[in-house]
């Protein structure tokens, strides 16, 4: 029976339409601009926000000053809307100097809207009477700057989720990128420790007459435990995880800024609905990144690492091969099973689209275990025996077109997720007949 495919690539990288070399630099150019933005976002917001407000409640002086003065100023933007900002002359000593200063925050020293709420800047400038004295802070280094409140404002952390998600992402994607830019398939293979796929060719001679078959150098430079090799998985649970904590950490942080705008507006009796119902679906989206990162977290800490290894390789239509099948973990497992699947993708042109179309097109049970336990101590081991059909049709991969096979291990363990995990194998060309390689 066919399934969806997972939504993460394959081990051996993306697959594109076009020239691969264009699509690294593109994808450099994309991630690079990703990345230069989150951190000049960054540094801004450290600059103007984070870094004034750390010093103000960190490094200022307290001393005493009176109040001369209060009035409620009005600042108007380019659209006509109002914000309100309450400012309060002081008169303060610095040593021998006396500073006559109009201040309240941080915000109201640097010309900045303080509210939107005409009520609330009001109740500000009810608690100063001319002639008060009262409590103030100052910088050390520039005595004018005062202050008569310090504080830290939570919704600045909200911000800074964003350039960091950004920062994260697109530093990764560059780096990724620019160890891949200019280099072939092969190459790219060979930057994980294999050797060129060109410069080794195996006894058959299958590489030579058939390069469009994917080297199974990534395969076979891992070596068993018990049989010969041992299987790379095609994602690693860590990869999965860590990729679900950045998506998850950036939604959430651009969600939780228009949602802090939203509650804001009706806790001061001003609802914008329009906001509301926008952000309305992107708190639908921050739940479902919130729970894919938990799930993931269930299926990487709860059920531990899938092992398969093979006793030959590459695989050949029609021969028979064994599998061992190690799993570990303290699990009460309601299931484990391992299918041999057969996926054939292809990429094409559609107008000015690129589309790629993906369709599994074999998919057979070889092994299955129902209802055991595994103890920590030792791990659940077994083995099986799997034959591609014969007359099937070999590994393949171009530009636009590609047949991957694959040793899929599925499980259901109790209070856990049911989890899913792909080994990529290479399905040979039939062997050539003596004499003829």
């Amino acid at each position: 029976m066919s399934r969806p495919l997972k939504p993460y690539g394959k081990k051996r990288g993306n697959r594109r339409s076009g020239s691969r070399r264009a699509a690294y630099w593109v994808e450099a150019a994309v991630f690079g601009a990703i990345f230069l933005a989150g951190c000049a976002t960054l540094v801004a917001l450290m600059v103007t926000v984070v870094w004034p407000e750390w010093r103000v409640n960190q490094e200022f002086v307290e001393t005493r000053c009176t109040v001369t003065f209060a009035r409620l100023v009005e600042l108007r933007d380019e659209s006509g809307a109002v914000a309100y900002q309450p400012e309060i002359s002081i008169e303060y000593e610095v040593g021998d100097v006396t500073h006559i200063e109009a201040t309240y925050d941080m915000a109201v020293y640097q010309g900045k809207p303080y509210t939107n709420d005409r009520d609330v800047a009001e109740a500000v400038l009810g608690q100063f009477e001319p002639g008060q004295e009262t409590t103030c802070w100052y910088d050390p280094d520039k005595p004018s700057v005062v202050v008569l409140q310090r504080r830290f404002h939570w919704w600045i952390w909200l911000f800074v989720i964003v350039p960091v998600a950004m920062i994260v992402i697109g530093g990764g994607g560059l780096i990724y990128a620019l160890r891949h830019a200019g280099k072939s398939r092969e190459r790219n293979a060979a930057s994980a420790g294999l050797s060129d796929h060109f410069e080794r060719r195996d006894a058959n001679g299958v590489d030579e007459l058939f390069p469009h078959v994917p080297s199974d150098e990534n395969i076979t430079n891992s070596p068993g435990t018990t049989l010969a090799y041992r299987l790379p998985i095609s994602t690693s649970p860590g990869w999965k995880l860590l990729s679900a904590l950045v998506l998850c950490l950036f939604w959430s942080g651009v969600t939780s800024v228009f949602v802090a705008m939203v509650i804001r507006g009706h806790l001061a009796g001003r609802p914008n609905w329009w906001l509301t119902a926008f952000v309305a679906p992107l708190v639908m989206i921050a739940l479902g990144t919130i729970y894919y990162f938990l799930r993931q977290l269930l299926v990487t800490r709860g059920v531990g690492p899938t092992r398969l290894e093979i006793g030959e390789h590459p695989i050949y239509p029609g021969q028979t091969y064994e599998v061992l099948i190690s799993q570990t973990g303290k699990l009460s497992v309601g299931f484990i099973e391992v299918l041999l699947a057969c996926d054939e993708e292809a990429t094409y042109q559609q107008g000015t689209d690129t589309r790629t179309d993906r369709q599994r097109v074999f998919d057979r049970q070889v092994f299955r275990r129902e209802e055991f336990e595994i103890s920590p101590d030792a791990p659940f081991e077994d083995r099986c025996r799997f034959e591609v059909p014969d007359g099937s049709m070999h590994s393949f991969k171009s530009d636009n077109n590609e047949i991957s096979w694959k040793l899929i291990v599925r499980g259901r363990v109790a209070r856990r997720p049911a989890y899913e995990r792909s080994f990529p194998i290479v399905v040979a060309p039939a062997r050539p007949a003596e004499g003829k390689a």
